[in-house]
Parts: structure tokens; C-alpha cells; sequence
């Protein structure tokens, strides 16, 4: 009678290990799980915010020559705009926030266009363009930021091309 109850006693003290065991390796999947999907989550936010800033950055840098780089006001979106010329032709390439998407727009200078129709490049939900003066421009996403100092140097708004995107007007 004593074996009986002694292999009742090792065959619950197995089954309650065993389960132990299995709820233990549960929690530490489900941990698992959790601590991925706050990953991903992390690295698709950041993606946004590095993709937004890098293209800033490239984008002032490809259009970077004397006086064509400037910030200016599009339909009252403040708007990067970068001015090329070919042949005798002025063209503005202009990037601004409308709605929560970051807009390119490629136009000859003087033409009215809507916001709405440029080409959403990637989301952006807050996104703030910034002339800090002495040709720096601060481009914020997200609570992160990157200083952009054009070699031609940041043309006035005030006048030129930048006039033309306030008023909606051909400058010149």
C-alpha cells in the first residue's frame, strides 16, 4: 500500500513539475512576443522619422547651388522649395507637409497648383521647417531634427522665387 501511494506521490510531483515547466516556458513566449512587437513598433517610428530627415538632407543637397535653395510658403504651408532652371524655363521643386504625408511638388515657377496635388513621398505627422538665419534650416520629425546648411547658402524669402510661392504669383 505504501508503493501505491508513494508512485501516486512521484507521479504528481512529476505531472506538477512537468506543468510548472510548461507554464513557465509559456510566459517566457508570450514575453517574447510582447518585447518583439514593442521592436518592431520602435524601428517602424524611427524608420519614418531617419527616412524623413535623410531625404530632406538629400534633397538639399542635390539642388544645392547659389541662391535656389529657399523656404517658402505654399497655399500657407511653409515649403521647402529648391528652384532649377532649363533652358530658359524656372522650375520649383517644393516639399511640405499636407495632412499627415510629406508632399514633393515639380512645377514651372508661376503655375497654381493645390497641395494636394504633389506626390505623397512618406508619412510624417508633425513636421516643422525652420530658417535659423545665417543660411541654417532645422528640419524637426518626430522630436527629432537635423541642421542643413546649404553651400549656396539660404535665399530670402522675401524676394525672387520665394516671392512668387507666397503670393501664388510669377516672380520676375
Amino acid at each position: 500500500m505504501k508503493t501505491i501511494r508513494k508512485q501516486k506521490i512521484d507521479t504528481l510531483f512529476v505531472l506538477m513539475i512537468f506543468c510548472v515547466f510548461a507554464i513557465s516556458m509559456l510566459m517566457v513566449l508570450m514575453l517574447g512576443a510582447s518585447i518583439y512587437k514593442n521592436m518592431t513598433e520602435i524601428s517602424r517610428d524611427g524608420y519614418d522619422e531617419r527616412t524623413t530627415l535623410s531625404y530632406f538632407w538629400t534633397k538639399i543637397k542635390n539642388g544645392d547651388e547659389d541662391g535656389l535653395v529657399y523656404l517658402g510658403d505654399f497655399q500657407g504651408l511653409p515649403a521647402l522649395c529648391l528652384a532649377e532652371v532649363y533652358g530658359d524655363t524656372r522650375y520649383l521643386t517644393m516639399i511640405y507637409r499636407y495632412g499627415d504625408k510629406v508632399y514633393e511638388l515639380f512645377t514651372e515657377e508661376g503655375v497654381q497648383l493645390d497641395p494636394e496635388d504633389g506626390t505623397p513621398v512618406i508619412g510624417a505627422e508633425d513636421l516643422a521647417i525652420e530658417d535659423l538665419g545665417g543660411g541654417l534650416i532645422r528640419v524637426t520629425v518626430g522630436g527629432k531634427s537635423v541642421l542643413l546648411y546649404p553651400r549656396g547658402g539660404l535665399h530670402q524669402q522675401g524676394s525672387g522665387a520665394a516671392a512668387a510661392v507666397q503670393e501664388g504669383g510669377s516672380a520676375g
